[in-house]
């Protein structure tokens, strides 16, 4: 019988309700033995490796040579060995795990630098495959979801205002406005995570389109090219006085930065 709480007379905690039980599945279990193996002799040896390869490098904003094939390496061999993707629940695309499990396997993943991005488990690029997955039309997957889910490329999510309480998506002030068959944008952006990679080749970008919406239809997520005219990076921002190179927090200027009209996700104030 479930107990009920003086402080909460209707709700209370049953050990009998699945949603409360919040083991790892049986079958989930070898996967993530598996997953500590490769950690433990692959990734960790590697990341040493690959820390003294960059070291005295020219530019703190780019990769060595050696530390490129060191980290293909790994994640050629994370791939062989079944280790990619499982932040995906869809089975196509991703290991087809439950949340949950997954959860258990971040665990693992957090206390190794690098294991992530050698099993293409990395934000920002995580969320954003997902929701290209879900959303993104056919050719939008081919284009960015395709060298995404192979590791062959990085992105960012670019939301963050200098001005605006961005966690809240309504205060977003970067525009864009739709001219011909192109969205022109035209704002900054602040703390964007991963645009300092020299892999970054996308960002998925939330801007206001309808102004004169309803406050939850006016923001939009288009995908612009970290190589479109007018994409201005200007530098990387400290957190806790780190720049994180290569990686990198950074403040962008969107200067009439023109896209496609089929660059927009899902749809006009759907973002």
């Amino acid at each position: 019988m479930t107990q009920k709480s003086a402080a909460n007379p209707g709700f209370g905690f049953n050990p009998q309700d699945d949603l409360n039980d919040l083991r790892m599945s049986d079958k989930s279990m070898a996967l993530l033995e598996h997953v500590k193996r490769f950690c433990a002799e692959t990734v960790e040896p590697m990341h040493a490796k690959f820390e003294k390869a960059g070291e005295g490098r020219a530019n703190r904003w780019s990769y060595t040579p050696e530390q490129l094939a060191l980290l293909e390496g790994a994640k050629n061999q994370a791939k062989k060995e079944g280790l990619w993707n499982f932040f995906l629940p869809d089975a196509h695309t991703g290991e087809g795990l439950k949340n949950l499990d997954y959860a258990y396997i971040a665990g693992v993943l957090g206390r190794y630098p690098m294991a992530s991005e050698c099993m293409n488990c990395s934000a920002p690029d995580t969320g954003n495959m997902e929701v290209i997955e879900r959303v993104g039309t056919p050719e939008q997957k081919e284009r960015w979801l395709k060298p995404l889910l192979a590791g062959e490329i990085r992105s960012a999510y670019a939301m963050t205002e200098l001005h605006h309480a961005s966690s809240d998506a309504k205060n977003v002030a970067t525009t864009a406005v739709l001219d011909g068959d192109e969205w022109v944008i035209n704002g900054e952006k602040h703390y964007i995570s991963g645009a300092g990679d020299p892999r970054c080749k996308i960002m998925i970008t939330m801007v206001r389109t309808s102004p004169d919406a309803a406050p939850h239809k006016q923001q939009s997520q288009i995908q612009v090219p970290t190589d479109a005219p007018g994409v201005k990076i200007i530098g990387p921002q400290h957190v806790f006085g780190e720049d994180d190179a290569p990686h990198g927090h950074m403040h962008i200027v969107f200067d009439n930065v023109r896209v496609p009209k089929s660059n927009m996700l899902l749809g006009a104030g759907r973002g």
